[in-house]
């Protein structure tokens, strides 16, 4: 189809004649693909051409609504879906009756559940229904007709996913005024039928455009990408996605699993198996064949997904954030363009009264919450302005009830279990990414860091006292972290010695990597207002900086092969930079030669983990990164001058007591961490102090490994 007639998705809503109806060689060249597809996805065969439902006669009813007639299948009752959803007699109450469609579980059978099975493309086509539906000259859709009849189908009234139309939030400045809304005349469906498309009310506040999908570029092509896209994994798409649901849905369940079985869209299915190849050797049937071409799937998937961006459902967030998860697939622009499309589809509203399925409740909250990390976190690993603001965002907290039941077997308490742990720990770092969040805003943003350049010589002061509040939240959120999603809880240990993956490990390190942020600044003001601020306030400071990174590294050298195997979040490869990269700022900020010499000793060890973590198979490319960076930094390092020896006569720590408290008073309150059980402590006095006596190596790194950790794990 002509990309000339899609329907602008930003274009006032004009009141003008109902337009005539397609002509039956637009519906021709339009063949409903959509329906094809989505009748696949439900286990259904088309309906041969010589039904009712194929076009060729309407019922009296069905023609007046100028709407499809679809027959039903209920062999005593013959009539159309619309007349029955209606209480009214059909027309065509004596036409033949339709042939029985298969059901789902009858193609499973004959293994053909995932329509790209091969040598079933051409035959399919053929049996596509010749005519379209068109919701700008209806008031309900065939899904809508659907489910006032009944059925299995998990579709009904959704907002988000309807198979034939997308939804537009009417904002409240558009130049549609609310009042001339609640005026509009509404079914029993709450739709009312306008002359540019279909008004939806899904609350006494909020209300949607509904359009239909053939008006937009590259609809006709659905079919054809999801059979290429099938075509390309066969005859393994099937051991994909369990092999996805089994690695990656638990701690990122953005998708609702059986809502995907009975429809998804060839961007959303593509993005599930670029993401599953990931894990390819884990399934030993799987690493004896050779892996899909996976930049075809993607060249497939971001044609389709850049089609999907004008016609938005909730599938296409689904996809683009599922193709910011793969290996150097994160990128800034497409974040932009994923939080615009979720303010079509109204995912930054409060969605907890609306008049839709519960379930899909829960997935825009999951989805909107999904969204908020990525664009935060995004906005972090970027250096960018973060997209979503609080004064916009009325989304609800996370609930138990917001998470589909029944996703797991009840027999297979591992699996359960395994579920449960990745919906806390989902979770928990949606409360992480508030907590980053207001760091970001607090410090980040170009107003906050010229409000702390305005204020002199007390910038640092400033920032200390904007730090105190968020310091205890994240302290808080550490201590309050629920035990089965802890380094060393009894699921964690039984992981470790099963060989079962784990993800907890991205939280974990999400939780430095937000330290770390908070004392970049903290460090940064110190090294501008250096002569400006108390040797002791920068001696307690750089204290509790490196009680961070030592507590950072220790977590590193921890992980375990079931850890790095697992399932990573997107920022995790530069999270594990940073660390380098804090170290490399606190070696390049030290007053003294001794102190810099220990950071350089410490950069070295962990750069050595980097290396043993980087091994084929145990997360290779999501620490190679973090190396790189390293010997960037390294590399700038070798610029910096010669530092001093400092004696330890008149030091710092030789202050009154008296004049100590008084700058502790001013200051945030930056305890060292006690990680307790969950890990070691970092322990500060252990660490080799300033004043101590240090090789001096030319070398930029020592290159002796650790003892204990990792080390003794990999050898």
């Amino acid at each position: 189809m002509s990309s000339s007639t899609a329907v602008p998705r930003t274009a006032p809503i004009a009141i003008a004649p109902k337009p005539s109806r397609p002509s039956p060689r637009r519906q021709n060249s339009t063949t409903n693909a959509c329906d094809t597809l989505t009748s696949s996805m439900n286990g259904h065969e088309s309906a041969d051409s010589d039904t009712p439902s194929s076009g060729t006669s309407l019922c009296d009813f069905c023609a007046q609504r100028r709407i499809k007639c679809v027959m039903t299948e209920d062999e005593e009752t013959s009539s159309c879906v619309s007349c029955q959803a209606n209480g009214v007699e059909c027309s065509l109450s004596r036409s033949p009756q339709p042939r029985k469609r298969k059901l789902a579980r009858d193609l499973a059978d004959d293994g053909n559940f995932w329509r790209g099975s091969p040598g079933r493309s051409d035959n399919r086509r053929q049996r596509q229904h010749q005519s379209s539906l068109s919701s700008t000259t209806a008031s309900n859709s065939l899904i809508e007709d659907m489910a006032n009849f009944g059925g299995p189908t998990l579709l009904k009234r959704t907002l988000g996913l309807q198979h034939d139309r997308y939804s537009q939030y009417i904002g409240p400045t558009t130049d549609f005024e609310p009042s001339l809304i609640n005026l509009s005349p509404f079914d029993p469906q709450d739709e009312s039928l306008l002359a540019r498309g279909t008004l939806r009310k899904v609350s006494e506040n909020d209300t949607f455009l509904m359009l239909p999908d053939y008006t937009t570029s590259g609809h006709e092509r659905q079919v054809e990408d999801v059979d290429e896209i099938e075509r390309l994994v066969a005859p393994n798409g099937r051991k994909l996605i369990d092999l996805y649901f089994r690695v990656v849905h638990p701690s990122f369940p953005i998708i609702q699993r059986n809502v995907f079985y009975e429809r998804f869209s060839p961007p959303l299915l593509a993005a599930i198996y670029i993401l599953a190849i990931n894990w390819w050797d884990l399934s030993e049937e799987l690493s004896a064949t050779p892996r899909p071409d996976i930049r075809r799937i993607e060249k497939i998937m971001r044609s389709s997904l850049a089609d999907a961006m004008w016609r938005p459902k909730l599938s296409t967030v689904q996809a683009g954030l599922l193709l910011s998860q793969k290996p150097e697939g994160d990128q800034w622009a497409p974040t932009a363009q994923l939080v615009a499309i979720a303010q079509e589809l109204g995912l930054h509203l409060d969605c907890t009264h609306w008049k839709i399925p519960p379930w899909e409740k829960g997935l825009r909250k999951r989805l909107a919450w999904a969204l908020y990390m990525q664009d935060k976190w995004g906005a972090l690993v970027h250096g960018r302005p973060s997209h979503i603001f609080s004064n916009n965002w009325i989304v609800q907290p996370l609930l138990p009830n917001d998470f589909p039941e029944a996703e797991y077997d009840e027999n297979d308490v591992e699996e359960k279990l395994e579920i449960e742990r990745g919906r806390t720990l989902f979770v928990q770092m949606v409360y992480l990414s508030q907590v980053l969040a207001e760091i970001l805003e607090t410090f980040y943003t170009l107003q906050a860091m010229h409000a702390v350049i305005s204020a002199g010589p007390q910038g640092t002061h400033l920032v200390l006292s904007l730090a105190k509040p968020i310091q205890l939240k994240l302290k808080e959120w550490y201590s309050a972290i629920p035990a089965n999603i802890r380094m060393d809880s009894s699921l964690a240990l039984h992981n470790n010695t099963t060989g079962r993956l784990s993800s907890i490990g991205y939280l974990h390190l999400a939780y430095f990597a937000t330290e770390i942020t908070l004392h970049r600044r903290i460090i940064r003001s110190l090294e501008v207002n250096a002569q400006d601020v108390d040797s002791y306030l920068q001696h307690i400071c750089r204290s509790a900086a490196k009680a961070r990174l030592i507590s950072a590294m220790d977590f590193v050298n921890r992980l375990t092969p079931q850890h790095l195997r697992a399932f990573w979040y997107f920022a995790s490869k530069t999270n594990f930079a940073l660390i380098g990269t804090f170290g490399s700022m606190l070696w390049a900020t030290a007053p003294g030669r001794e102190e810099a010499d220990w950071y350089r000793r410490r950069l070295g060890e962990y750069r050595w983990t980097l290396s043993v973590s980087s091994k084929p198979g145990e997360g290779k490319g999501l620490t190679e990164f973090a190396m790189g960076m390293l010997d960037i930094s390294a590399g700038l390092l070798k610029q910096l001058p010669e530092k001093p020896e400092l004696s330890r006569s008149g030091s710092a720590l030789e202050m009154s007591s008296g004049r100590r408290e008084s700058i502790l008073a001013m200051t945030m309150d930056a305890p060292r961490m006690e990680f307790q059980s969950d890990m070691a402590s970092a322990d500060v006095s252990g660490a080799q102090s300033p004043g101590s006596q240090t090789d001096s190596s030319d070398e930029m790194y020592d290159n002796s490994a650790p003892t204990g950790g990792l080390a003794s794990m990999r050898e």
